[in-house]
């Protein structure tokens, strides 16, 4: 149960949020501010946020901007601050951030959907669906009101555009009948927005060597106790109302026969991190489909093994980063 979060948790209010305004000039922000990635391939950038966008029944919303624009600088802050639209960004859409430079990078991806940012200024706004197509292109001017930017507008603006939610129900139909027709199992998974570790599932379950095995022996089925309509309510059907965290799954025959679920003998393993977790998920994995060979079985547990040193390396590096700069800051004093 240790990697997963209680069911009933409060929603996060963090977002990689996303710039603000209307700059066609270069104005300096009040402080130095690194928003923009500015090394890195945006496209790949956008190709990854398609991905989730699909697996998620979400939208993309590229936002064109740069550091240097003190406009992009207040669109960030308020999307980041204002509880209902960091909320409302967690929850339906995926935000990519691309830098313009001096309206002279990422012309081309910019180009590919129509988004005249040299004419309108940044921050300017495009709104993909899963597929790419191009829901809408928003210059940001008209979303400001007395020399900031309008929450109320801005809110109006993503409600407008996000994605029709989901209905749970027929999202399971059709992985039952896809089993049917298949012979594979369906591994449902729940999860949300606000859950960690239910996205660290999602990306593990998504790495190609992982993918390529989850594939050939499941079918697919997750639905999202949160935006999916219905979604809480199959969850707790299935959990028959007793209290447990997410993400949790359950493994069903063609007919919704229960094989196996996420609960082991200490409880639901969520993202399986520790080596009894890992265990459990594995056994109920052999439950559900016994044809899982053990080179799979292994390839999927050394897989698990890694990602949790590679997050434990990263939470000790940042630990120690913190206490080097404490130990600075005594020395200075």
């Amino acid at each position: 149960m240790s990697r997963s979060i209680p069911f009933i948790a409060l929603t996060m209010a963090f977002l990689t949020a996303a710039p603000p305004a209307n700059a066609s000039v270069v104005e300096p922000p009040p402080e130095k501010v690194a928003l923009y990635p500015q090394a890195d391939d945006a496209r790949a950038r956008i190709d990854a946020a398609l991905a989730r966008a699909k697996a998620d029944n979400t939208r993309v919303m590229i936002q064109w901007g740069d550091d240097w624009c003190g406009w992009c600088v207040k669109l960030h802050d308020l999307c980041g601050k204002d509880r209902a639209i960091s909320r409302k960004l967690l929850y339906d859409y995926e935000v990519v951030l691309v830098p313009v430079g001096q309206f002279d990078r990422n012309l081309d991806i910019a180009a590919s959907y129509e988004a005249d940012f040299k004419s309108n200024g940044v921050p300017f706004l495009t709104v993909l669906d899963a597929d790419g197509t191009v829901i809408t292109n928003q210059e940001t001017g008209s979303l400001e009101k007395d020399g900031a930017h309008d929450p109320a507008k801005v809110m109006t603006f993503l409600t407008a555009h996000q994605a029709t939610p989901r209905d749970a129900a027929t999202s399971l139909k059709q992985a039952l009948e896809s089993s049917k027709a298949s012979g594979r199992p369906v591994m449902l998974h729940f999860g949300a927005p606000w859950c960690g570790w239910c996205h660290r599932l999602e990306a593990w379950m998504t790495e190609p060597p992982v993918k390529a095995i989850l594939t050939r022996h499941l079918v697919d089925c997750k639905i999202d106790t949160d935006r999916d309509t219905g979604g809480k309510a199959i969850f707790e059907a299935y959990t028959k109302g007793e209290s447990t965290g997410i993400p949790w799954f359950v493994f069903l025959a063609g007919d919704g026969r229960t094989l196996a679920t996420s609960d082991g003998p200490d409880g639901n393993v969520g993202f399986p991190s520790t080596d009894g977790e890992i265990g459990a998920f594995t056994t109920a994995l052999k439950k559900a489909d016994p044809t899982f060979t053990d080179a799979e079985i292994d390839t999927l547990s050394k897989s698990l093994v890694a990602n949790r040193k590679a997050r434990e390396a990263k939470a000790k590096a940042a630990r120690d980063a913190r206490a080097a700069e404490e130990a600075m800051k005594k020395e200075g004093a």
